[in-house]
């Protein structure tokens, strides 16, 4: 077992021992079990699974972010992190949609559009959908 923090700007999203975790880190998916070697990464939108002490499975949506891991602590500091069951699959695809509309304006000559923006848009509700989709 080892300390899994998970924190993002407003609070402290999730803290205990766990068993193990799989991230999203910037090379692909990245496991840590107890005693990992110590490491740093960026992480990537994606899925976050962890086993937790009882040895159940979880599921969290985390936009981008950092993970550090040293000394049987993993610490994720997160942009943004929700449970798959509070993903709103209508809010997801409404965004998704939007974010779509607004690449196309971009790509017809539209310079209002911030395309960076509208491109980081589109992957966070890409992920939401995917990771409520592959969950539910």
């Amino acid at each position: 077992m080892f300390r899994l923090s998970i924190v993002t700007p407003e609070k402290v999203f999730f803290e205990a021992d766990i068993q193990s975790l799989i991230v999203p880190g910037i090379e692909g998916y990245l496991g840590v079990l107890s005693n990992h070697a110590p490491l740093i990464t960026a992480l990537e939108p994606g899925k976050i699974e962890f086993r937790d002490a009882n040895g159940q499975t979880n599921y969290l949506a985390v936009t981008s972010g950092f993970l550090e891991v040293s000394g049987n602590v993993a610490t994720l500091l997160a942009d943004a992190v929700e449970e798959t069951e509070e993903i709103d699959l209508a809010r997801a695809e409404v965004s998704r949609d939007r974010a779509w509309e607004m690449l196309k304006a971009a790509g017809t000559g539209d310079r209002s559009i911030d395309v960076k923006r509208a491109r980081a848009s589109l992957r966070r509700a890409q992920n939401r959908i995917r990771i409520f989709k592959t969950t539910h």
